[in-house]
């Protein structure tokens, strides 16, 4: 916030923000002729979207008082973008402008009263926004005067000449020495204490309340050889304070992280052991190439004495060269937070106190499945001990390392660790994360900063051939090297891919040294990613050409130059006259092998891209289209993959790192869905994600879909949506099953032995169904259902039989059928299904589809716990019965498995004996497959009841997802609601799955998103309504009799249908075709006119993912369906739902011209005249009064009024700006 005075004495308080497409307009009213003779008529929409940088100055009541773009290039043509340096290098020897340190003002406006003081805002969030910024140059013609706003800030230094017509241009300059300089860093003194006190204890008190109030001053006294302390000066005053050790806990890094990349942090040695003795498993290798791969290069190798001398030679220059050290902006952090805290873990410490509670504090696995290199030689790195600066200047922290290496002449790394709930600061902001070993223990997140980081002259550019040995020694150690050197054989040689696509290969240089290297394609694939990735969320697409689109195939860089990723990307599209990259990433195969005509190499900038949503596909009825079907562009069919983005707007915008340890339990849709949300913040970096489950992620397609038949669907994901998330790129996967939660070391126990610490607990286990507990009743006793139903209850606890399948997961599909296979159970055996879900009617199903006989499967359904069946839908289910009794299938009711082999041996299962409501029987049988009660897992249970999370038949949570532990959360079928709520017969099981995970995530978001408001919490007597959500409930599968069934509804109490069509405010049911020929559909619209139920029965597969969409849409947006059906104009609703004018209907983007349409009606656009909705009200309250029916008045209204011609304008727009989509609809022109 700043505030500025007009000459006229106004007051504005004013604060910088990045412009947002919605400035547009305002911006637009600031502009003057004056303006369009210093920048030219200009397009604000087009030049935003090319902008490097744009900032808005808002006053506090957020209008916009100025507005500024910025360019890596020069305007008015004066020089190429990609050669602009030798024109200003000719022009002032003495400014040594890089496209580093420079950029270009190409627009400027501001409310004339307060213009002066608005550039100066500017020009000061500028240069502290881009640290490495050193000089903002403007371009105006020469006949033109800089006028009294500009000439305060920019000096002119020369004129240079136009290249396209003979004019000349006068060059002007800003400095950031006049606006936000460096700091002079020195060495500490004791009568600095006062000035730095303040600082610390505005962040904390913890080291006063431990070591006295001198502490500092002590600290400042004891320095010598080994321990520094240093400070940054403005005006004379200590502003911030960093006390650096060359002592460092070597070997305990060596245990907890991955230093391979930093030679362990040691200068090498003769008797380093850096490769194991014997050959590697194949697992091994694997692993460590891909480790490799991510960090872009497993070596730093770089002439250390060419450095320092380069170094030292800058430290001769004066403080105002670019070349001086800079970091990103970000906010500062709370980093002395506690005595743990706020010392680096990482120096040896003198006092043994100290040092036996910080060994004591950390835990390690003695058994490490990996090789661990050895390294012999001396520590090659010191650490920050202390650090601390005053907020104002917190984006000058990095000025301090160029003093501190001077301090350490003989070592190269910098090192420090934060604890992992600290913000990242700007001092860390250029440092490298170093990646832990999944046995870590440490609570502490290490960064590294190497000493050649300090330097400057970073320099990216097109590569030559002379390239090739110094591209070698860079990606010698990665899996795809001899791809990448194959692409840049094929640049050098002719500039082109093998199938004639447009090749570009970028180098990065310093030190006369090949540090990284990026191989670019043109993106020749752009219409299907426009259509099937919403790509628009991040660029106008219409100012793209096709050829400003590249595809980032291959990214490595040094790791110790990691810092420098932005810059490298930002210098590709300058220098490529590119606007947009893309990266996929490709899932993978079963053997976990990238797909070879797919392959892109793994990249260290994955980090730096945004990951892009993909878009929900219309399925298109394309013979019924015929010429108006969509392009073979956008309607194709190629292998998924996740997308990856990068552009101009976004290569000088941070983004919020969030290193908390948020741990994920079970693989549920809950859980996927949360992990989603979370993943696709384009802003926010998460760097701890982890997911523990059974069998890791889902999505696998471990044998096709064949398996999926086994289990119903709940249409949440399916193995295409898992490959377009591609969650492994940023989720760590822990696989194997919770055993124990320790709350007071917040950490989750998994297989009894590995531990998994956390920050954050989210609980998606949801429920499984469990090994069903006979009830062991005396076949010669003849008891009936009634004497042990109370015994069927129990857990089992004895040997669980080889031939009992439980199916849970796509796992236990592959391996049950793997079994069946094997076992020539399917030609030979007989099986017995046991429950009644839809899971086991579509077991039935896949078993008769597999090749078994309906005559040797035995269908056993369980007494039912209400009047309420799966299906719920008495049509549909005597189709089903009809069905099974054609295919032979001999069905059961009501009855309740007793004994397992007549109570001997259980394993394996030769018969089982049943009981039911009159008589007891036995069936044989080579396997058992039980579909009876889900239930939580035993020791999941077991795991709560431990660490006393109140649990009363579920696990108990909060409307915020809470548990009674405030780090935990839990989320699904798992959990119930809190009993004062009284709301037991609502869970979250009532709701979609895809939904509350969703919802968990945007409860948490406000934790770690700082563009959000913080959640305040509502009043206690306001705490006792249950969140109720919105999004349809989906079960689907195929049915026996290969029926394909599909149910839709809104979330609610299980209710009977009959029951349901008995109530007065029912609504309509509209049913076409027959249940038992396959052609049953109905569609429930309730006494809203809402479609609030759907229910498809057919033989023939239907597109459900279309039907989806019909959930919640009103009648008359169904082409006025009622009418239509009651007029008996649609005898068939699945081919009514073919035609072409409902395609707009299941587009992604239909929910938006809704909601756009709906914002026009309540809109008041006419003076002196109510809105319709206000219309809408007054009818409904009486206070009009009418000579016709509501409807017909509002009718009437609606064709006089403005806002016909407004929502046919905008139906029109949407139609023209998706008509790759919808081309089977017409509008004005084509016409």
């Amino acid at each position: 916030m700043s505030i500025l005075t007009s000459p006229r004495g106004k007051v504005e308080v004013v604060h910088c923000r990045r412009t947002e497409s919605q400035d547009i307009f305002c911006i637009k009213s600031l502009i003057r002729k004056f303006t369009q003779k210093l920048f030219g008529r200009l397009n604000i929409i087009y030049l935003l979207e090319k902008a490097n940088l744009a900032v808005t100055v808002c006053n506090d009541k957020e209008e916009i008082m100025a507005h500024s773009i910025f360019l890596d290039y020069p305007n008015w043509n004066v020089a190429k973008q990609d050669n602009w340096i030798p024109v200003f290098r000719e022009l002032d020897k003495e400014i040594p402008c890089t496209p580093l340190n420079t950029l270009f003002m190409h627009f400027f406006v501001a409310v004339d009263e307060y213009a002066t003081g608005c550039l100066k805002e500017i020009i000061r969030t500028v240069f502290k926004a881009v640290p490495e910024l050193y000089f903002i140059f403007l371009i105006v013609p020469t006949y033109v005067s800089l006028g009294s706003t500009l000439i305060t800030v920019f000096d002119q230094v020369g004129n240079i000449p136009c290249l396209n017509y003979n004019e000349d241009f006068a060059v002007h300059i800003c400095h950031r020495h006049n606006h936000y300089p460096q700091l002079h860093i020195r060495k500490a003194r004791v009568e600095d204490h006062d000035d730095l006190m303040p600082i610390f204890m505005h962040y904390d008190n913890t080291l006063k309340e431990i070591y006295g109030e001198y502490f500092l001053a002590e600290l400042i006294e004891a320095q010598d050889e080994d321990h520094h302390a240093v400070v940054c000066e403005v005006e004379g005053k200590a502003v911030g304070f960093m006390s650096v050790c060359s002592s460092v806990n070597l070997p305990l890094l060596h245990e907890c992280f991955d230093l391979g990349a930093f030679h362990g942090f040691c200068f090498p040695h003769p008797d380093d052991i850096l490769k194991p003795s014997e050959e590697p498993s194949p697992e091994e290798s694997e692993d460590t190439g891909s480790k490799s791969d991510s960090q872009g290069s497993h070596k730093v190798v770089v002439d250390q004495e060419m450095i320092s001398e380069m170094i030292q030679d800058k430290e001769t220059e004066t403080v105002s060269q670019e070349e001086v050290l800079s970091t990103v902006l970000n906010r500062v952090s709370e980093e002395i937070q506690n005595i743990g805290k706020s010392l680096s873990v990482l120096s040896v410490a003198d006092d043994d106190d100290v040092a036996s509670s910080l060994s004591s504090s950390l835990l390690f696995s003695l058994e490490f499945s990996h090789f661990r290199p050895l390294y012999m030689g001396d520590s090659a790195a010191f650490c920050i001990q202390l650090f601390c600066i005053e907020e104002r200047y917190e984006a000058r922290s990095l000025d301090f390392m160029s003093f501190v290496f001077s301090l350490f002449p003989d070592k190269n790394f910098c090192l420090i660790s934060v604890p992992h709930l600290t913000p990242e600061f700007a001092l860390i902001q250029n440092f490298v994360k170093v990646v832990p070993f999944s046995n870590c223990t440490l609570d502490h997140d290490l960064y590294a900063f190497h000493r050649a980081g300090l330097l400057r002259s970073i320099t990216i550019r097109l590569a030559r051939f002379l390239d090739t040995p110094g591209v070698e020694n860079l990606v010698s150690t990665l899996l795809l090297s001899t791809k990448i050197l194959d692409d840049l054989t094929l640049y050098n040689e002719a500039g082109r891919d093998s199938d004639g696509t447009e090749l570009q290969v970028f180098v990065a240089e310093v030190a006369d040294q090949i540090v990284g290297i990026a191989v670019i394609r043109k993106e020749m694939d752009i219409e299907y990613i426009r259509s099937h990735y919403n790509i628009e969320d991040f660029i106008y697409f219409s100012h793209h050409q096709q050829e400003e689109h590249g595809r980032l195939n291959h990214f490595a860089l040094n790791p110790i130059f990691r810092h420098y990723t932005k810059f490298f990307l930002k210098e590709i599209l300058r220098l490529g006259y590119k606007s947009c990259l893309y990266y996929p990433v490709y899932s993978q195969t079963r053997e976990g092998k990238l797909q070879s005509s797919y392959s892109h190499s793994l990249t260290s900038a994955l980090h730096y891209l945004v990951p892009v949503r993909p878009r929900r596909q219309i399925v298109y009825p394309l013979e019924k289209l015929g010429i108006n079907a969509p392009s073979k562009e956008v309607s194709k069919d190629q292998v998924s993959y996740a997308l990856n983005h990068t552009n101009r707007k976004l290569t000088l915008e941070p983004k919020v790192t969030v290193n908390a340890r948020i741990v994920v339990v079970g693989a549920s849709s809950v859980g996927i869905s949360f992990l989603e949300t979370l993943v696709f913040c384009s802003h926010l970096k998460f760097n701890n994600l982890t997911l523990i489950s059974t069998h890791g992620l889902p999505g696998k397609k471990l044998l096709g879909n064949e398996q999926r038949k086994f289990l119903a669907s709940d249409h949440c994901f399916n193995d295409k949506d898992y490959a377009l998330m591609s969650l492994c790129s940023w989720v760590n996967v822990v696989v194997g099953r919770m055993t124990a939660i320790d709350r007071a070391a917040k950490q989750v126990v998994v297989a009894k032995d590995e531990i998994v610490f956390y920050d954050h607990l989210i609980i998606c286990t949801g429920l499984q169904y469990q090994v069903p507990c006979p009830t062991g009743a005396d076949t010669e006793q003849q008891l009936t259902n009634r004497e042990v139903m109370e015994l069927s209850k129990q857990r089992y606890t004895g040997t669980v039989p080889s031939n009992l399948f439980i199916l849970n997961d796509e796992e236990d599909c592959v391996r049950t059928l793997f079994w069946l296979r094997s076992n020539s159970i399917l030609t030979e055996g007989k099986v017995i299904v046991y429950g009644n879900t839809l899971d086991a009617f579509t077991t039935v199903e896949t078993l008769l589809h597999i090749g078994m006989k309906g005559s040797c499967i035995y269908f056993v359904h369980p007494p039912a716990e209400s009047n309420i069946t799966c299906i719920n839908n008495d049509v549909v289910e005597s189709a089903v019965e009809d069905a099974l009794s054609a295919a032979g299938v001999t069905v059961y009711h009501d009855a309740l498995l007793a004994q397992w082999n007549n109570g001997q041996d259980p394993d394996p299962i030769y018969n089982a004996c049943f009981t039911t409501s009159t008589k007891l029987f036995r069936l044989e049988c080579s396997a058992f497959f039980s579909f009876y009660k889900k239930n939580v897992d035993y020791e999941t249970f077991k795991a709560f009841n431990d660490a006393c999370l109140v649990y009363d038949g579920r696990l108990v949570i909060d409307t915020t997802f809470h548990t009674n532990d405030i780090a935990i959360r839990a989320a699904g079928s798992l959990t119930k609601f809190s009993n004062r709520y009284y709301s037991n017969e609502w869970t979250h099981s009532n709701f979609s799955s895809k939904e509350i995970g969703f919802q968990l995530a945007a409860a948490m978001l406000s934790l770690f998103d700082p563009t959000l408001e913080p959640v305040t919490e509502p009043p206690a007597d306001l705490d006792r309504l249950i969140p109720m959500y919105k999004g349809a409930k989906i079960q689907g599968g195929i049915l026996p009799g290969s029926y394909h069934y599909l149910h839709i509804s809104k979330p609610a109490i299980p209710t009977p249908l009959d029951l349901q069509r008995s109530q007065p405010d029912f609504g309509t049911d509209i049913v076409t075709g027959n249940a038992k020929k396959g052609t049953y559909f109905r569609l429930y619209i309730n006494n809203y006119k809402l479609v609030e139920a759907i229910t498809c029965f057919s033989k023939k597969p239907f597109p459900s993912s279309n039907y989806i969409r019909l959930f919640g849409q009103h009648e008359q947006v169904l082409n006025n369906l009622c009418t239509r059906f009651d007029d008996k104009l649609i005898p068939d609703l699945y081919s009514y739902f073919t035609e072409p004018w409902c395609m707009a209907l299941f587009h992604d983007r239909f929910i938006d011209l809704k909601k756009e349409l709906r914002q026009i009606l309540i809109s008041k656009q006419e003076e002196d005249k109510p809105t319709l909705e206000q219309l809408a009200y007054q009818l409904e309250e009486e206070e009009i009064n009418l000579n016709e029916k509501p409807q017909k008045y509002l009718q009437r209204v609606f064709e006089e009024s403005i806002y016909k011609s407004l929502l046919e304008k905008s139906i029109l727009d949407y139609l023209h700006y998706n008509q790759y989509h919808l081309p089977m609809y017409a509008w004005p022109g084509i016409i």
